[in-house]
Order: structure tokens, then C-alpha cells, then sequence
């Protein structure tokens, strides 16, 4: 085969340091808009963006020739010095949650990064974010989770 095909589709979990809620609610749309821009930079097509003041959700297409790790870091990276140029301190949790999604999912991740406000309104981030590793099983040690 002359040429290589890949479809990378990974729904991308990241908090604040702490899970602080540090995100401001006026700043949310702005960030979710730079993210776009952080992607599109990069050649990675985000298909949805959102979360609330503690954490972020992305739905992304990773390039064959970027790990996933060296992805979130430049959305982590550049996001976090954005919004400390707009005067927010700033910072996001080490780690993160990454976990593939088949195309055929594609509207129901979207819709679920869409309604992430009113999601919030009975599940923490902590109890959205276990129950994500164990929807896609991923063997974790709840003691080590969240640092």
C-alpha cells in the first residue's frame, strides 16, 4: 500500500490544578474558541469543546504523526499561558484522561461535551471522570487518580 490511513478520534478530559474552579464562567467561550485556534494550528480538527470552571472536554482527530501525549500538552501548554496573559493564575492538573472513539459515537460524544454544564448539575468532575475509566476500561488505582 502506497499510502497510510488514519482516523485517530480521541475524546480528551483535563482539569484545573486541584480541580479548582478556575476557569472563569466569562472566559469559558473565549478559551473554548483558542483551543479551536490551538488545534487548527496543528492540523488536529476538533470536533466539540466544552466543560465547566474546573475542567475541559475535546473531541479531536489526532494526526497519524502525533502521539496523543504530545497533543494534549500543546493544548495544556498554550491554553494555560493564555490565560495567564489574561490575567487568570493559572494552571492544569498533571495528567489526563484520553479514550478513542469510533466515528459511529461521533454525535453522542459531542452532544455529551455540549451539555457538560447541565451534566455537572448532579455528577462532580471526579465521579464523570471514574466513571469514563470504567466505561472504557481502564484499570486504575483510586487512590492515585487525581495526585
Amino acid at each position: 500500500m502506497s499510502h497510510s490511513y488514519c482516523t485517530n478520534l480521541v475524546h480528551c478530559v483535563f482539569s484545573t490544578k486541584g480541580r479548582a474552579p478556575s476557569i472563569p464562567a466569562e472566559r469559558q467561550e473565549q478559551l473554548w474558541a483558542y483551543l479551536d485556534g490551538i488545534a487548527k494550528n496543528h492540523d488536529m480538527p476538533l470536533m466539540a469543546v466544552g466543560g465547566i470552571a474546573n475542567h475541559v472536554h475535546l473531541l479531536v482527530a489526532i494526526p497519524q504523526t502525533t502521539t496523543v501525549a504530545s497533543a494534549i500538552n500543546r493544548f495544556k501548554a498554550n491554553s494555560s499561558r493564555w490565560l495567564h496573559d489574561h490575567g487568570n493564575n493559572f494552571e492544569w492538573q498533571k495528567g489526563y484522561g484520553a479514550f478513542s472513539v469510533s466515528p459511529s459515537q461521533v454525535p453522542a460524544v459531542k452532544e455529551y461535551i455540549r451539555t457538560q454544564e447541565e451534566h455537572h448539575v448532579k455528577h462532580t468532575f471526579e465521579d464523570e471522570f471514574i466513571s469514563l475509566l470504567r466505561k472504557c476500561g481502564v484499570e486504575f488505582d483510586p487512590k492515585h487518580v487525581f495526585g
